[in-house]
C-alpha cells in the first residue's frame, strides 16, 4: 500500500479558536467540513474535531488518518498482516475510507480520493 500522508486527530471544544492556533502553527489554511454531527477543520496535518461528546468519543479512538493511494490495496495489506477491518470501505464526499484495528490494537482510518 502507498501511504501518501498522515493526519492527526485533535478533539477541541472551541473549533473557531483552535483553527487560528493551528493555522498559525502549520502555515496552512483550514478546510472545514462535517462528519455526521461533528464539525471538522483540516489544517495542515491535523483534523480538528468538535461536536457532541458521544460522537467525539468514537472518533477519538482512531489514532490517525492515513491517506493512501488505493483503499483496496490497503484492505489487502491489512488483511495480510492480521488487521481487522472494522468499517468500510465506504464512499465519502472525497473518496473512500475504511477503519482497521491493527494486530497491536491500534485503530487507524485509511482514505483515498477514488470515486466509489
Amino acid at each position: 500500500m502507498d501511504i501518501l500522508g498522515t493526519s492527526l486527530r485533535v478533539c477541541v471544544t472551541d473549533l473557531d479558536a483552535a483553527i487560528g492556533v493551528y493555522e498559525r502553527l502549520t502555515g496552512s489554511e483550514a478546510v472545514r467540513f462535517r462528519h455526521g454531527g461533528v464539525s471538522v477543520a483540516a489544517v495542515g496535518c491535523f483534523f480538528l474535531m468538535s461536536g457532541p461528546e458521544a460522537q467525539l468519543s468514537v472518533l477519538s479512538k482512531i489514532t490517525a488518518t492515513l491517506a493512501v493511494k488505493d483503499v483496496d490495496d490497503a484492505v489487502a495489506d491489512l488483511t495480510a498482516v492480521g488487521a481487522q477491518i472494522i468499517a468500510g470501505p465506504l464512499p465519502t464526499s472525497i473518496g473512500r475510507n475504511l477503519v482497521a484495528r491493527h494486530p497491536d490494537g491500534s485503530v487507524f482510518e485509511y482514505v483515498d480520493r477514488k470515486a466509489a
